[in-house]
């Protein structure tokens, strides 16, 4: 028995190369994992990918070619989104796996590995938002792997989507349906959600209370009658005016030129010597 297990080992050993595979730069949050999941299925090679602390952690397991094939195109064929600034390979003793999985990821180690900035809503993602037989017509969070949110939302690495302000929107059914399908553009998509699951746009007024009615509405109306709004949206806020009137849109560039010069002070003075405070712009200083 040990001698038929010995001659099965050294023969898959003979066919087969395994090599543990690490790539550092902007490659979490960014389409790698379902594309390496993609590519080593294509090329039939089992094994794994994960995020690590550092970046994106792969193991392949198959032919040599095979291997030789997978490493030249991850670095050719990349997701556009991606920015690999190294990959090392380490080889490891083969142990005969066929299956290819998308793996939990870990979280020791120095946490060192970059996040993509934010992602302007892709063509995709556009015809969604604007097809009305789409189940996210119109919804202003649409995004998936190629798009959306990334380093607004993120708290920590490796970046999944506990580790981001996503963690409190439980994904429904059609969503993590979705987020599991390989063949899915939101395949491993960590922001992804829609109207029954996901954030939602909402208007208050400037001390915090909730408005009703369709906040795009609302806006648009207290814009026609000179309001300032502080719209929050990736990365901060944006102060929106109706250019077209003279008061709102003077008192608004007042608010912003008085801001500049206070924040000047804070940055020449000890802010403890100074008592100035950092703030964000929003509606009650215009």
């Amino acid at each position: 028995m040990n001698r038929a297990r010995s001659r099965h080992i050294a023969r898959i050993t003979e066919r087969h190369v395994r090599r543990r595979v690490f790539v550092d730069g902007i490659v979490q949050g960014v389409g790698l994992r379902p594309f390496v999941y993609s590519l080593a299925t294509q090329l039939r090679l089992g094994g794994r990918v994960g995020n690590d602390a550092r970046g994106v952690v792969i193991e392949i397991e198959g032919s040599a070619a095979d291997a030789a094939e997978f490493l030249a195109r991850l670095r050719r064929e990349a997701p556009p989104l991606a920015s690999i600034e190294a990959i090392r390979t380490v080889s490891m003793p083969p142990v005969g796996a066929t299956e290819f999985v998308i793996a939990e990821s870990q979280h020791d180690g120095e946490r060192s590995a970059l996040i993509s900035p934010d992602i302007a809503t892709c063509e995709a993602c556009l015809t969604d938002l604007f097809t009305p037989t789409n189940r996210r017509f119109l919804y202003p969070f649409t995004n998936c792997t190629n798009c959306g949110p990334r380093f607004t939302i993120v708290r920590g690495v490796p970046y999944d989507r506990p580790l981001t302000t996503m963690a409190g929107f439980p994904m429904c059914p059609d969503c993590t349906r979705e987020y599991h399908d390989p063949r899915n553009r939101r395949f491993h998509a960590q922001p992804i959600s829609c109207p029954s699951c996901g954030p939602r746009l909402q208007m208050v007024d400037r001390s915090g209370t909730p408005q009703s009615g369709d906040p795009i509405q609302s806006c648009a109306a207290a814009l026609r009658s000179g309001h300032i709004l502080a719209v929050k949206g990736l990365g901060g806020y944006h102060l929106a005016v109706a250019a077209t009137l003279p008061r709102p849109s003077r008192r608004c560039a007042a608010a912003s030129t008085a801001r500049i010069g206070r924040s000047r002070s804070w940055r020449a003075t000890s802010p403890r010597r100074a008592g100035w405070r950092r703030s964000t712009p929003t509606k009650r200083d215009c």
